[in-house]
């Protein structure tokens, strides 16, 4: 990012939304301090007006945000935070500050986020791993989904043809989690089609 945040009038907002599932996670306000130490860690640090300090989010419960993307507004004075939260973000234990509203995805977000965790960490027995550690053997299955979705389309099973459809799908994530490629990468092609 080549602009910073205008500090000029004190404290900025900051609007932290799960970098997966787009949910609006929580809003905070910043001073210069903290956005440079946000910047520095990669943990969000907010200057907390009760407590008259910098506080970095989960210094004591564990629930850190760590930052994936920074962005500013038009005016310089609004801070947009992509981030993972490890853990519910609200003190009072929810997903999210916002009520009861849950921080999951109505898209496939939610489905790769969790592909994409267990590739950053690991699970010994884990079939997704497994996939993810053997190429060849992912784009067999995407292979093997695809015949099979195909085979159900062409018969009135109703549930038969949407696990496969879910199958195809699940595998075909794994497949790009393992080439190194997100969704989204797809989703350009698709619009620069469309143009």
């Amino acid at each position: 990012m080549t602009e910073s945040p205008n500090f000029e009038k004190g404290l900025i907002p900051a609007i932290i939304q799960d970098y997966y599932t787009k949910k609006v996670l929580m809003l905070g306000y910043m001073n210069k301090a903290a956005y440079d130490q946000t910047v520095r860690s990669d943990k969000v640090t907010f200057f907390s007006r009760s407590k008259n300090r910098l506080w970095t989010k989960g210094e004591t419960s564990g629930h850190y945000l760590n930052v994936k993307s920074i962005d500013l507004d038009c005016d310089l004075d609004t801070i947009l935070i992509q981030a993972t939260p490890e853990g519910p973000t609200c003190h009072t234990g929810t997903d999210t500050c916002f009520g009861n509203m849950s921080n999951t995805s109505t898209d496939l977000g939610f489905l790769e986020a969790t592909i994409q965790h267990r590739k950053q960490n690991p699970k010994e027995g884990s079939y997704t791993n497994e996939l993810l550690a053997n190429l060849n053997k992912a784009a067999q299955k995407v292979g093997e989904e695809a015949v099979e979705l195909v085979i159900e389309a062409k018969d009135n099973n109703e549930e038969l043809f949407l696990n496969e459809g879910a199958d195809l799908i699940y595998h075909y994530i794994v497949l790009l989690a393992a080439k190194g490629y997100k969704l989204q990468d797809v989703i350009e092609v698709l619009k620069n089609r469309h143009q």
